[in-house]
C-alpha cells in the first residue's frame, strides 16, 4: 500500500489490523517449518529418524506457501504485466484491472467451495505418520485461505482502481531491478579509486 493510498481512511485500521495478522502467520508458519526441518535433520543425523517428519514438513510447507500468498496478494506482490496493462487507455485499464480481479475472486470463491467439500470427504482419514490427526484438519488450509485470498483482494481493490484510474500501475520488478543496478555501480558515479 503506498503513502498516496486510495484506500478508504475509515476502513485503513482494518486492512493494517489484516496485513499484520497474516504477517504474524506466516512468520510462525516459516518459524514452526524451520523448527520441523533442523530436528528432521539431527535426528536422522543421530541415526534416530522421525517418521513424521517428512509429511510434516510437506504440510508445513503447503501452510506457509498459502497463507504467505494471501499477505502477497494484499500487498500486491504477485507476478503481473504492468506493462501491457498500462500500454492500454485508461477506460481500458479500469475494465482490464475489474476482469482480473474478477478472475481471481471468482477462481477463490471456485476454491474455497471446492476445499469444503475436499475437507467433507476427508472425514475419518487422518495421516499416516500420525494416526491422531484428521486429514480434514491438514486440508482445511484450502478453503481457509481461499476466504483470506478473496478478502486481501477486495481490501486492494480501492488502489487496484486508483492506479487504473491513474497512472497505472507500478512494475515493481523494473523499480526494484533499476535500484539494485543504481546501488551496485557506485564507481560509475564518482569515479575510480
Amino acid at each position: 500500500m503506498s503513502a498516496t493510498s486510495a484506500y478508504p481512511a475509515p476502513l485503513l485500521p482494518f486492512r493494517r489490523g489484516y496485513d499484520r495478522l497474516l504477517e504474524v502467520i506466516s512468520a510462525f508458519l516459516m518459524a514452526a517449518l524451520t523448527i520441523v526441518i533442523v530436528m528432521g535433520f539431527v535426528f536422522r543425523a543421530i541415526d534416530l529418524s522421525l517418521v513424521w517428519y517428512d509429511e510434516i514438513a510437506s504440510i508445513g510447507l503447503c501452510w506457509l506457501t498459502y497463507y504467505g500468498s494471501a499477505l502477497a496478494a494484499l500487498r500486491g506482490a504477485h507476478i503481473g504485466f504492468p506493462g501491457i496493462v498500462n500500454a492500454f487507455p485508461r477506460n481500458l485499464r479500469v475494465a482490464a484491472a475489474l476482469f482480473a480481479e474478477a478472475v481471481v475472486i471468482g477462481f477463490f470463491i471456485l476454491l474455497a467451495v471446492t476445499g469444503i467439500e475436499v475437507v467433507d470427504i476427508l472425514k475419518g482419514s487422518t495421516m499416516v505418520s500420525l494416526p491422531g490427526v484428521s486429514l480434514q484438519i491438514t486440508q482445511s488450509v484450502i478453503p481457509i485461505t481461499a476466504i483470506l485470498f478473496i478478502i486481501a483482494e477486495l481490501l486492494r481493490l480501492p488502489d487496484v482502481l486508483a492506479a487504473a484510474r491513474g497512472g497505472g500501475f507500478e512494475d515493481h520488478e523494473l523499480k526494484e531491478a533499476l535500484e539494485n543496478l543504481e546501488n551496485t555501480n557506485p564507481a560509475d558515479k564518482g569515479g575510480q579509486r
